[in-house]
């Protein structure tokens, strides 16, 4: 997946910030800087954290979005749910859910699942002050499709999901630098490629069908790239900035239209649709506020824009952060 402003414009001051030249890595031992103990963080609003949790604790993140575009609006929540089953191994489960409004339509008649996630993440190196070694990470998610998303019937709008199941794989990592003002830039960089499987579709479908209709639909694969950095402004206050880069072969959907009285029909129209393929861009702007070391908050904006055979997005987000 997973994805973020103008309320405290972020960007000027990240910009600042990463200009200016970081450290030596015996420099950032110094005392004039901010220690790691001194920085409260939730994590930007995309990239994904290259760390494991201790064995035996939990962090839930609920997130609640809108995906706004020229005609619709995506309302959903998704959230995490991360277990430290041992030493460098965090799994999780991230369920969804959503409702769509159209303009021009009927709106979806209900809050429904979205499709179902579990992941597993190693940990295989740590950063530790003084070193360049980043903090890296392997992560594996399976996505299965929980989510309604054909025989929709007059109602479009209540497709959730892909039917497809999704295997993503993921390389997470994530260091420190020490600017020269002494606070500390963290940085992330993920990259994913993501594989589904075929989608029987029946009737209405989110794949752009029509009643009468039985075929396949094949999801191309899809790369993705997100460089974030958070500025540690205070201990509780964070600066944080996703950049985003997606690509996805195109989608093949194949089958027939049957009439009302198929056996009037000895041979059903052939029926194709290629949805071609597709680049995007991305930034997220977002704050971070940390009561604590173990409970924050984060609220920002995701934008979807450029690119090729993508639309254009605005997603406000906003989540909260507990571990435990």
């Amino acid at each position: 997946m997973c994805t973020a402003g103008s309320f405290l414009n972020p960007v000027p001051a990240l910009a600042q910030a990463i200009a200016a030249a970081p450290l030596s890595a015996s420099a950032a031992a110094s005392a004039d800087n901010q220690s790691l103990d001194d920085a409260w963080w939730t994590g930007p609003l995309l990239a994904n954290s290259a760390g494991t949790l201790p064995p035996g604790h939990v962090l839930v993140e609920p997130y609640l979005y809108d995906i706004s575009s020229a005609h619709s609006h995506s309302y959903g929540s998704r959230t995490y749910v991360l277990y430290g089953l041992a030493n460098r191994l965090t799994v999780g489960v991230i369920p969804v859910f959503g409702y769509n409004t159209m303009s021009g339509g009927p709106h979806s008649s209900h809050v429904g699942l979205g499709d179902f996630t579990l992941l597993a993440q190693y940990q295989l190196t740590q950063f530790h002050e003084g070193s360049w070694m980043p903090t890296v990470s392997f992560e594996v998610q399976e996505t299965f499709p929980t989510g309604k998303y054909d025989r929709l019937g007059d109602r479009p709008a209540d497709g959730l999901g892909s039917g497809a199941h999704v295997t993503t794989l993921q390389v997470n990592t994530q260091t420190y630098f020490w600017l020269a003002n002494g606070r500390i830039l963290r940085m992330r960089f993920d990259v994913s490629q993501a594989f589904s499987s075929h989608a029987n579709v029946a009737d209405v479908s989110v794949y752009g069908t029509g009643p009468g209709f039985r075929g396949t639909a094949r999801p191309g694969s899809s790369f993705f790239a997100d460089l974030a950095w958070e500025y540690s402004l205070t201990r509780s206050w964070v600066l944080a900035l996703d950049l985003t880069y997606s690509h996805s072969r195109t989608t093949s959907v194949t089958g027939y239209v049957q009439g009302p009285d198929s056996s009037s029909v000895p041979a059903p129209p052939r029926f194709q649709l290629d949805s071609g393929s597709s680049t995007a861009f991305g930034f997220a702007p977002a704050v971070e506020y940390s009561w604590n070391a173990n409970v924050g908050a984060i609220f920002g904006v995701r934008v979807i824009t450029g690119g090729h055979n993508t639309a254009t997005t605005v997603t406000p987000a906003v989540a909260l952060n507990v571990v435990y």
